[in-house]
């Protein structure tokens, strides 16, 4: 019999090219066709720009990461190259200045961003950018976080030559639904063009016109409209394409932004909540190679306009005399609990949500056990996904019930239907879930003599419930989710909740308490900690590792359709990813 094959041993990665590049005066190794610009900042020398974006196509349009650059020159036959005193071969600087964004580096190359060559070649651009820029920052939703406003103090004159007029543009041009476009303030990066053609593969962006009175529009009969398209703002240098939700809302300076994740699909895209007080007023993408790369659909972004809801519960409501009344939090879990009281686990059903976090969902199964009934699920949710970001399933965190409570959301709800119908369950709680938007039939749940509702809203199957308890949006709380791709990801708190609504996780916890349980748990770290010594995947794992860009949990097969195309297109060396 022969002897087993040895394991195969994983190649290593092909060798590095390393070349020696001087930067104002001092050397470094770079991976040769790196780009000069991103060599400049890998060393924390800045490079002003505008057109250039690390994942988009480089167009060399805007001039203003001119740099000076030199090579050693050829030697003579027979001569060796003259050295500098670092041992390296001489630089001989070119007279002429040279873009940073689309040139790479060589061996040898020298490059100064802080010559006086590159200083005047900076102020030069910036007095043309300017010529017929309007001078409108006090009303310009740009303020406080504008490319233009911040390289022209710091690189520009600080004066202006021009005498002659400005050249009139046009202004708040409705080009989509959720985007306006001012001419006058664009400085033609082509970014936005680039990026529907590039990225979203809608290229309804173009230039029209010549010299000074080029201006950016739209072709004719298209709108900018896809799903993709708020995009454009974020990546926009200046104020020429503002977003119709956020314009004149707030200036920048007021927000204070938190690192969080969406929760409109299961992609669970890495954004930045931007709130004034409690109040939400915007949400944009944040970098994530592993999940959205710099991207974030329209869908996502714009649905946080339910946190500001005066539709919000903010106090627990507990049914007397047909009417809701107004009740103290020990009043209403103790209300649960004798609700409960002397059940049989056959005769109660919790509906859960894939919207609710891990956290959450560890009390939903604490509950489960403690009840002793087998009647449990949550809402599936599928839609529409598309070929960028988007996924189908519209839940957040499918992979985190499938791992916490151990099913398939969605295979149970039939059984749970057809015990409701026959008026077999006596006590139903809906957790995070509006039951008669989510099919159930009213006549169905009026059978269930004792009906629970913990929302954030104010819903029709709250109407119906004995106890409505106010809890928490993914604004408002802290937690963890696995997304599509099976990462684990975190959410943060970014605004207060309304009145006297609490932590979804603390009233299930309090709810467990009350029916029985006991525990000590009295922050998200505590209860993760639980979680990841009661659910094996998690195990080794404590909130703090989770990081903002989280870490990898599961494997599920699933790719990221856009990512998949960056990484085309990286490897051609279209980009720089």
């Amino acid at each position: 019999m022969s002897a087993p094959a040895a394991a195969a041993t994983p190649s290593a990665p092909p060798p590095v090219d390393l070349v020696n590049v001087q930067i104002d005066g001092v050397w470094y190794k770079f991976p040769k066709g790196t780009r000069m610009i991103e060599a400049c900042k890998q060393v924390k020398k800045e490079v002003p720009h505008y057109c250039y974006h690390p994942k988009l196509t480089s167009p060399g349009n805007c001039r203003m990461c001119l740099v000076e650059m030199g090579m050693p020159p050829r030697p003579t036959p027979g001569q060796e190259p003259e050295k500098d005193e670092h041992g390296m071969a001489k630089i001989g600087w070119m007279p002429r200045p040279v873009i940073a964004c689309a040139n790479t580096v060589a061996d040898g190359m020298g490059i100064r961003t802080e010559s006086v060559l590159t200083q005047e070649c900076r102020k030069g651009v910036m007095e043309f950018l300017l010529i017929n820029h309007p001078l409108d920052c006090p009303i310009c939703d740009q303020a406080g976080e504008c490319r233009l406003q911040e390289f022209s103090v710091e690189h520009g004159k600080g004066e202006s030559r021009f005498r002659e007029n400005k050249v009139k543009k046009p202004k708040n041009v409705d080009i989509g639904p959720r985007v306006r476009l001012d001419d006058e303030r664009c400085i033609m990066c082509s970014r936005c063009i680039r990026f529907t053609a590039e990225i979203a593969d809608d290229p309804v962006l173009g230039f029209t016109e010549r010299g000074s009175h080029t201006t950016l529009a739209v072709h004719p009969g298209k709108r900018l409209e896809n799903n993709y398209s708020l995009n454009t703002v974020d990546i926009c240098p200046v104020g020429a394409l503002t977003s119709n939700d956020f314009r004149f809302q707030q200036r920048v300076w007021f927000l204070s932004e938190t690192n969080s994740i969406c929760t409109g699909c299961a992609r669970g895209c890495n954004m930045e909540i931007g709130a004034r007080g409690d109040t939400i007023y915007r949400q944009t993408p944040r970098d994530n190679n592993d999940v959205n790369s710099s991207w974030m659909c329209d869908r996502g972004r714009l649905d946080f306009h339910f946190v500001n809801s005066e539709f919000r519960l903010t106090d627990p409501l507990v049914k007397t005399g047909g009417r809701h009344e107004v009740s103290t939090w020990k009043k209403s879990i103790q209300a649960v609990a004798d609700g409960l009281a002397g059940l049989k686990g056959e005769e109660i059903a919790i509906i859960a949500s894939a919207r609710m976090t891990n956290e959450e969902l560890f009390f939903v199964k604490q509950l489960v056990k403690l009840l002793g009934t087998e009647n449990v699920d949550v809402i599936q949710r599928i839609g529409e996904g598309d070929n960028y970001l988007s996924a189908a399933d519209k839940n957040p965190n499918t992979n985190g019930v499938k791992q916490i409570l151990g099913f398939e959301p969605g295979s149970r709800i039939a059984g749970i239907t057809e015990l409701m119908s026959r008026g077999k369950l006596k006590a139903v709680l809906a957790l995070g879930e509006n039951l008669l938007k989510a099919g159930f039939e009213r006549q169905d749940l009026e059978k269930v003599s004792f009906l629970t509702t913990l929302h954030i809203l104010a819903n029709a199957t709250a109407e119906l419930s004995q106890v409505v308890l106010p809890g928490t949006a993914y604004a408002e709380k802290r937690g963890s989710m696995i997304n599509a791709t099976g990462r684990l990801q975190r959410l943060n708190k970014a605004v207060n909740a309304p009145g006297n609504a609490r932590d979804t996780w603390e009233i299930l916890r309090d709810i467990v308490v009350a029916c029985g349980g006991s525990n000590g748990l009295y922050s998200v770290e505590d209860v993760f900690k639980c979680l990841a010594n009661d659910t094996a995947v998690f195990n080794g794992l404590s909130f703090a590792k989770i990081g903002d860009l989280g870490i990898p949990l599961i494997e599920t097969g699933e790719t990221i359709p856009l990512l998949e195309r960056e990484k085309e297109r990286k490897a051609k060396g279209l980009i720089v990813g």
